[in-house]
């Protein structure tokens, strides 16, 4: 399917029923380029295994991939396509180790310096911001911005734009050098998912 330009993030805080979250989450696969990142720190390690293979039965279902954030053992249980790791996390080349050589393996990153040591690990892309404000970010600090989205962009390593990101932000972030968009609340908390994650693919039609 290529590299997925839309990466919906789940957050079950955000819809705090199971079966809810789930519905949306399933609700938000429109056909496309479009990864789920299985975000879930409160599960337990056996409430997030049980989800991760409900997902990667649905996401593969339709031609998408599912990516769990930070557990690669989960993610390698699972039949999960690959890992997305925070900076906690282990990096990116023990990942690889684990997981082998066709997984999609992502970092976190917040600076170009840090674009630049996931590029020597050998990860697969970054995840960066944030580039708006967003509450889920605010630990993180102020934004920080298209110009140093772009920036860190020419170091060759596709990064997926997050933070604040809006379907009317997409393309902003696309002709900074984003290779993508992750989202969480544009696409959990709105009123149609589908419509929403479609509106994100129409910035990189």
């Amino acid at each position: 399917m290529g590299f997925p330009v839309v990466h919906l993030v789940t957050d079950g805080t955000l819809v705090p029923d199971v079966g809810a979250h789930l519905d949306r989450v399933l609700a938000g696969l429109a056909p496309g380029r479009v990864a789920v990142h299985l975000r879930e720190k409160s599960l337990t390690g056996a409430a997030l295994f049980a989800l991760a293979c409900q997902l990667a039965e649905r996401c593969h279902a339709q031609g998408q991939l599912l990516l769990v954030n930070e557990r690669a053992d989960v993610a390698l249980a699972s039949g999960a396509d690959g890992v997305h790791l925070p900076v906690t996390a282990i990096g990116p080349a023990a990942a690889r180790r684990l997981l082998g050589p066709s997984a999609l393996i992502g970092v976190s990153c917040h600076s170009a310096g840090e674009v630049a040591s996931a590029v020597a690990g050998g990860a697969d892309y970054a995840t960066f911001g944030p580039v708006w404000a967003t509450p889920s970010k605010a630990r993180f600090g102020a934004p920080v911005g298209l110009g140093r989205l772009r920036e860190a962009s020419r170091l060759g390593l596709p990064l997926v734009a997050l933070g604040g990101v809006e379907p009317a932000l997409a393309p902003q972030a696309v002709a900074a050098g984003a290779a993508g968009v992750a989202v969480i609340r544009a696409w959990l908390t709105g009123p149609d998912p589908a419509a929403a994650v479609r509106a994100l693919l129409a910035a990189f039609a």
